[in-house]
């Protein structure tokens, strides 16, 4: 995770190009670590945004098939990781920018969503892909889609797990805007001028309502999302989406 501080905006780079920077739970304690100490007085806003062709493939899988652990143990392991990421950024005082290079799947799509502004280019794939490797939508997915895509929506994505391009993100309200794939620095960079321009404190105060005035409280909702998570990771289905996964087929669920 590279992260740089320039003119008031803090930009945080998923660097794992290798693996279409896919998330282990070290890098995103790492993700979660960058949003947490940001400060009005220092930072305007945050880009998030990916190194080579891709935004985030979400988890690592290979990750995944080396994983041994109970369910309470992975109730801990996501409220850390994934949970935590969540938890700075909806209640950071400061607006989050997902600059969305490339393909946003899973827990990348999440991100994107959970951020307060996205862009990406038009080339990018998006995926609510968990159900692929028998997993529910995490990183506030559960809470998080139905607000931005309605309901039906919400769970045509997480149940098929079908991939759409960026005009239909933008379609659906996923994203903001679907840009020209070099046009995409321009577009966040006008935006990050208006930001600039206007009281971050304020804005901070702004967010801080509007989420607490979501349909549920979403640290209830997430603290849930959790649960149920680690239990899908203990299912049969998850050992056959990874196994799939790795072997380069697709999945036999029963």
């Amino acid at each position: 995770m590279d992260v740089t501080d320039d003119d008031g905006v803090r930009t945080v780079t998923f660097d794992r190009p290798e693996v279409m920077n896919a998330f282990t739970t070290e890098t995103a304690a790492q993700l979660a670590d960058a949003l947490a100490d940001l400060d009005p007085d220092d930072h305007d806003a945050v880009v998030l945004t990916g190194e080579g062709p891709a935004f985030s493939a979400g988890g690592d899988v290979e990750s995944m098939a080396e994983r041994e652990e109970s369910p309470e143990a992975a109730y801990e392991r996501i409220g850390e990781t994934f949970g935590r990421v969540v938890e700075e950024a909806m209640s950071s005082r400061v607006p989050i920018v997902a600059k969305v290079n490339g393909d946003a799947v899973g827990a990348g799509l999440a991100i994107a969503a959970v951020a307060d502004f996205a862009y990406a280019v038009e080339s990018a794939t998006f995926s609510c892909a968990f159900v692929r490797v028998g997993l529910i939508p995490d990183t506030g997915g559960t809470f998080l889609l139905p607000e931005l895509v309605g309901l039906r929506t919400a769970k045509r994505l997480a149940f098929t797990g079908e991939f759409f391009d960026a005009e239909e993100a933008a379609q659906l309200g996923l994203i903001n805007e679907a840009v020209a794939d070099d046009a995409l620095n321009d577009a966040v960079d006008d935006l990050l001028d208006t930001l600039r321009a206007r009281p971050t404190r304020t804005i901070g105060l702004a967010k801080r309502a509007i989420h607490r005035n979501l349909g549920k409280g979403w640290s209830d909702a997430l603290d849930y999302e959790n649960v149920v998570q680690s239990q899908a990771y203990e299912t049969a289905e998850h050992e056959e989406g990874v196994a799939a996964f790795l072997d380069g087929r697709e999945p036999e669920f029963e």
